[in-house]
């Protein structure tokens, strides 16, 4: 028999044993659970027939139109069941844990595979994963462009902190130049999946490092439950001088296209001025990304900091750094909050 299980069991599970959704392929690409394998009952077309009869004529005829579509399928079904499960195992779920995975789940047990059904489906596995943010402690990495937030933020995992990578997870970089040599962005619904899915594997009663964001990362957007807790959690802002700030940025911009960077430059013409607009595509052409990268710091600096201006300014901690060297300043990041912040109540 099949066995219906939570949430937080599910992916302990799915460490080991893979996923199957059995939602229409068009319900998939939109959004999964990290990993999962789409094995379609229906194709996009067969749904909408179904759900039509459904509708028009009620639930009978709807389920007999769906045994007359998936009859031929189901030698299919089990030969891929087989060749996918492990130790004869495979988790399943639909959109709400219903017939679509129930008919499914029989079918691999039928074939002597050992099925665990997502109770509740996809739309519990949404719910409860939003629910688990609100129950972090964050500690929110900031600074001004050109900090090395990331880099050092990727330091800070490898220390054996628990931490989130916002950009990384998005495929971009947060800024108008954020897409440059990034693969595709997903859809929003499947960036916010990706980071669900990694927040399971977090330890509540510690805290969770994530880097200071606006509420959209290029195309995607952060779930409201996750900005709105950024937003109250303190700032451990990297303080670092300009000069190094921009020979970050300058060694960023060196492998791209100049035409890429123009492009990009044209997109913030307004908000940049004319007059800056014009000399960073003057230091583009010459070769000068120096004062390209200074001039677009102009920009970013006085976004950053209007942004930082809405919170609260106690819960805002500066941390001095001497230099551009994000290993040794996540050492020296962890020692300051293990030794002065953690103690706070937040």
């Amino acid at each position: 028999m099949s066995e219906k299980i939570g949430v937080a069991d599910f992916y302990n599970l799915s460490k080991e044993i893979p996923i199957v959704d059995v939602r229409s392929p068009k319900e998939f690409e939109l959004g999964h659970i990290s990993g999962a394998n789409n094995i379609p009952i229906f194709t996009n077309d067969e749904r909408e027939i179904v759900g039509t009869t459904y509708k028009q004529e009620g639930r009978e005829p709807a389920v007999l139109k769906g045994l007359e579509i998936v009859g031929s399928k189901l030698k299919e079904f089990a030969d891929i069941s087989r060749k996918l499960s492990v130790k004869n195992k495979l988790l399943i779920h639909c959109w709400r844990g219903g017939m679509r995975s129930s008919s499914m789940a029989w079918l691999f047990e039928t074939v002597g595979i050992k099925t665990y059904i997502l109770e509740g489906g996809y739309k519990a596995f949404r719910k409860y994963t939003k629910n688990h943010l609100t129950k972090s402690k964050l500690l929110v990495l900031g600074g001004l462009t050109g900090s090395g937030k990331t880099e050092t933020l990727l330091e800070i995992r490898n220390k054996g902190e628990q931490v989130i990578n916002l950009e990384g997870i998005a495929n971009h970089r947060g800024s108008v130049f954020g897409a440059l040599g990034q693969k595709s962005q997903l859809s929003n619904e499947q960036f916010e999946n990706n980071l669900l899915y990694q927040w399971l594997s977090f330890d509540l009663s510690k805290p969770i490092w994530i880097e200071d964001e606006s509420h959209s990362i290029g195309s995607n957007w952060l779930p409201d439950e996750l900005f709105k807790l950024m937003r109250k959690s303190p700032v451990i802002k990297i303080e670092i001088d300009k000069e190094n700030r921009v020979n970050r940025l300058v060694n960023e911009y060196a492998g791209f296209d100049k035409k890429e960077l123009e492009n990009c430059i044209v997109r913030i013409g307004k908000r940049l001025g004319g007059q800056n607009v014009k000399q960073a595509l003057k230091s583009l052409k010459n070769g000068d990304l120096y004062n390209f990268a200074d001039l677009v710091l102009k920009y970013y600096d006085k976004s950053y900091l209007f942004g930082l201006e809405k919170r609260n300014k106690n819960s805002i901690y500066p941390v001095y750094f001497e230099s551009d060297d994000p290993q040794k300043n996540a050492c020296i990041l962890i020692d300051f909050v293990h030794e002065k912040l953690l103690s706070l109540s937040y």
